[in-house]
């Protein structure tokens, strides 16, 4: 395999599994990011005497009109369409996740052309108990399993990568602290959560309801008043530590301390754990995306230290240390990058038990909110009527689908990087 290839040309070239997986994420991903366009019962764009909105996307469910004879337009009215002066594009999917079909109530199996009687738009997949368009719930499920898998997978990573590095590069050697600073940075811990985290909690909701890079640099701005407070709390271990008790270097037990938080977490049945925090915490996706985060990033941090483990006494670390670089600088710039590889494998898989366990949790009916769509309660509602297959086959086979193209991915993203391939 010619190693000039870019990873993903690599893995679109591993066979047709692969390909298959690129092209099924790739549909899911598309659905996610483009879902209020694809599936909505408001118009995508719409022209008045007033200007022109965007509906799908903003979420307005009125248009008030004005002085100057533009009339109201409510989108929760099925004859808005009827308006006179109007020009509009409607999405794909003229339907929206929680719309009822006072026509097609009752589980109406799946249909093609448009209702003749009503003139309203055909349910493709069928509807629900309240006439839900199953093809609009998938597709915005389609959204929260995204969401919630690779988010709480970014945590996971971001906590797995760098704990596994600093344990398997420094081990409980290398890294000294006096005794002052060392006890006001482990002092500062619950302040910068609760600077950070708990204070900010509404903040990364809403933001994660805006978008996920609004929510991404909310997280990146939370983390750095977190990593700050613990910065100013080691400034004032600094100043303590010319104090002669506290003036005492002690060796810091990186790898030590970390090895026995990841046994504790390794020993506790984590689904049941996450069952546990979900029931108790406040349904949201924010909660569900930090409660997966928290508890996978185990398995990352293990694969991490056994890779630096390796890496750190190989000959390009021992010249990098000869020419004077520091200890942080030789592991983010030189050990951590030629170590990654089998997190990010591990990382792939993780995406997917994400799913899965969001499903899980949405099926039980706990983790996200009640009104939410998600493939899990899509899943949840067939049980109420066993006659309607295709609310159990359609969002059973979107997540077989989903998991399954996912760790295929994982799989030759494995092989791509295995040492034997790379000869």
């Amino acid at each position: 395999m010619n190693n000039n290839q870019s990873l993903w040309n690599k893995i679109w070239h591993s066979g047709k599994r692969s390909r298959a997986s690129v092209i099924v994420l790739s549909v899911m991903l598309f659905s996610a990011l483009l879902s209020s366009l694809l599936a909505s019962n408001k118009p995508i764009w719409i022209a008045t005497n007033g200007g022109h909105f965007f509906p799908a996307l903003s979420g307005m469910d009125v248009i008030p009109g004005n002085a100057e004879g533009t009339n109201q337009i409510d989108f929760r009215s099925s004859n808005w369409e009827q308006t006179p002066g109007i020009n509009f594009i409607k999405a794909p999917i003229a339907w929206s996740p929680n719309a009822s079909d006072s026509y097609d109530d009752g589980y109406s199996p799946p249909e093609l052309e448009r209702n003749k009687d009503t003139n309203q738009p055909p349910h493709f997949l069928g509807t629900g108990k309240r006439g839900e368009d199953l093809l609009a719930g998938l597709i915005h499920g389609s959204k929260v399993s995204v969401t919630v898998g690779f988010l709480s997978m970014v945590i996971a990573g971001i906590i797995g990568i760098f704990l596994g590095a600093l344990s398997g590069f420094f081990g409980d050697d290398k890294i000294k602290l006096t005794k002052g600073t060392l006890y006001m940075s482990i002092a500062g811990i619950i302040p910068a959560w609760f600077y950070s985290f708990h204070i900010r909690s509404y903040i990364l909701e809403e933001a994660l309801k805006t978008s996920t890079l609004s929510f991404l640099w909310e997280l990146l701005l939370t983390k750095f008043i977190f990593m700050l407070v613990i910065g100013l709390f080691a400034f004032a271990g600094m100043v303590l530590s010319k104090v002669k008790f506290f003036n005492k270097k002690v060796p810091l037990k990186i790898d030590s301390t970390i090895s026995r938080i990841i046994e504790i977490f390794i020993s506790l049945p984590r689904l049941l754990l996450i069952l546990s925090i979900a029931a108790i915490a406040k349904p949201s996706i924010l909660n569900l995306v930090l409660i997966i985060g928290l508890t996978s990033w185990t398995e990352i941090a293990r694969f991490t230290r056994a890779e630096l483990l390796s890496i750190r006494n190989h000959d390009y670390i021992l010249a990098a240390r000869s020419m004077g670089l520091s200890e942080f600088r030789i592991m983010l710039r030189h050990a951590l990058p030629n170590g990654i590889s089998t997190a990010l494998v591990a990382l792939t898989f993780g995406v997917s038990a994400a799913i899965l366990i969001e499903s899980g949790l949405s099926f039980l009916g706990i983790g996200v909110p009640h009104d939410s769509v998600t493939w899990g309660s899509l899943l949840a509602a067939g049980r109420e009527n066993f006659s309607a297959w295709w609310l159990v086959v359609f969002p059973g086979l979107a997540i077989f689908a989903t998991v399954t193209a996912l760790n295929f991915l994982g799989e030759a993203m494995r092989e791509i990087w295995d040492p034997k391939n790379r000869l």
